[in-house]
C-alpha cells in the first residue's frame, strides 16, 4: 500500500482547491452547496448520532451559521459527503438550503478511510467506543496498528492501549463505557487472570474509590494469591517468601511495560517473566526493552 496522508494531523488538510462546478464559490476553496445535493457517505462507520448534541448543534447553526465547511466528492449531479455528518444533520435539521463545503477528488478507500478517521476523532466518543472504531479502521483497511496510529497521529502505544481495552469483558467494557471504571484502571485489571477475578475487582475499585496505583497494588495481590480451585495449597519453603521490597519493585516494571511482570527470585539467581497477550504487544514491549521507546512496528520472530 502506498504512502497515505497522516489524518491525525486534522481532517481539514483535506481542504484545498476544489473542482469547478456549478455551485457558487465564496472564496478560500470553498462553496455553498444546496443541502438536497449532497447524499451522506455510503462507507460512514457511525451507528448513530447524539440526538440531544445534534439538536444543540443545530441550534448553534441557525444563530452563528456553519463555521467549518464540509468536505465532500462529485458524484454524476451529486455529491457525496466525505467529512462532516453531524454538520450536514444538523444544518438540514435548522433549516439551511445549502452549506459551505470543499469538494475533492476522493477514491472509495479515501472515504472510507476519512470517515473512519472522523468517526475516531469525535469528542464524544466513549475509550470503548474508540477502540472499536479504530479495530474497525484497522480491519477494514487491513493496516497494522503502526500504520492506524500514523494516519490518525497517534503512537503505537496509544493505539494498542485502546484495543487491549476489547479484551475486557462486556460488563466491564460497560463500565469502561459509563466511564465508571477509566482507562488506567481497566488496564491495570486486564492483568489479572480471569474475567470472575476481574469482575470482583473491578467492583472493590468502584465501591472504594481506589485510585489507578491502588488498583495496580490490588491486581499484584491478587495474582499472588492461590487458586481456590486448584485444591490445597502446597507448602512453600521459607526461602520462597517476597519481600517488600521485590513487590515494589516487581509493581514499578509492571507500570513502565503496561503488562504483567513476575519476578522468581532465588539467594543468587532468579528471572523477570514478561506476559504479553497478541504479536502486537511483543513487537511493543521488544522495542521498550531494547530500545528505551517505540519505534516502527517489526513482525514477531518464530
Amino acid at each position: 500500500m502506498g504512502h497515505k496522508k497522516r489524518l491525525g494531523k486534522g481532517l481539514d488538510s483535506l481542504i484545498s482547491s476544489p473542482e469547478e462546478d456549478d455551485a457558487s464559490e465564496i472564496g478560500s476553496g470553498v462553496q455553498e452547496i444546496p443541502l438536497h445535493k449532497i447524499e451522506l457517505n455510503p462507507k460512514q462507520p457511525r451507528d448513530d448520532v447524539d440526538e440531544e448534541k445534534l439538536k444543540s448543534l443545530a441550534d448553534s447553526i441557525e444563530s452563528s451559521g456553519v463555521i467549518q465547511p464540509v468536505v465532500v466528492r462529485r458524484d454524476e449531479d451529486m455529491y457525496q459527503l466525505a467529512v462532516g455528518e453531524r454538520r450536514l444533520r444538523a444544518s438540514r435539521r435548522a433549516g439551511l438550503e445549502t452549506i459551505p463545503a470543499v469538494v475533492r477528488d476522493l477514491s472509495d478507500e479515501d472515504m472510507l478511510e476519512t470517515a473512519l478517521a472522523e468517526n475516531i476523532q469525535r469528542s464524544d466518543l466513549n475509550p470503548i467506543e474508540k477502540a472499536r472504531a479504530v479495530e474497525r479502521m484497522i480491519d477494514e483497511l487491513d493496516i497494522t496498528q503502526a500504520e492506524a496510529g500514523d494516519r490518525l497521529g497517534l503512537n503505537r502505544s496509544t493505539v494498542s492501549n485502546l484495543l487491549r481495552l476489547l479484551d475486557l469483558q462486556p460488563d466491564l467494557q460497560q463500565m469502561v463505557s459509563r466511564e465508571t471504571l477509566s482507562e488506567g484502571h481497566a488496564r491495570a485489571l486486564l492483568a489479572l487472570k480471569d474475567d470472575e477475578t476481574r469482575l470482583k475487582a473491578a467492583k472493590r475499585v468502584v465501591a472504594e474509590g481506589l485510585s489507578v496505583r491502588k488498583t495496580e497494588e490490588l491486581v499484584s495481590r491478587l495474582n499472588r494469591e492461590p487458586d481456590e480451585d486448584s485444591g490445597p495449597t502446597p507448602k512453600k519453603p521459607k526461602t520462597t517468601s517476597r519481600s517488600p521490597q521485590l513487590e515494589r519493585l516487581e509493581d514499578e516494571l509492571q507500570r513502565s511495560l503496561g503488562t504483567r511482570v513476575k519476578i522468581n527470585a532465588g539467594k543468587k539467581k532468579g528471572r523477570i517473566v514478561v506476559h504479553y497477550e497478541n504479536h502486537e504487544e511483543f513487537n511493543r514491549l521488544y522495542d521498550l526493552l531494547v530500545t528505551g521507546h517505540e519505534e516502527e512496528q517489526r513482525p514477531l520472530s518464530a
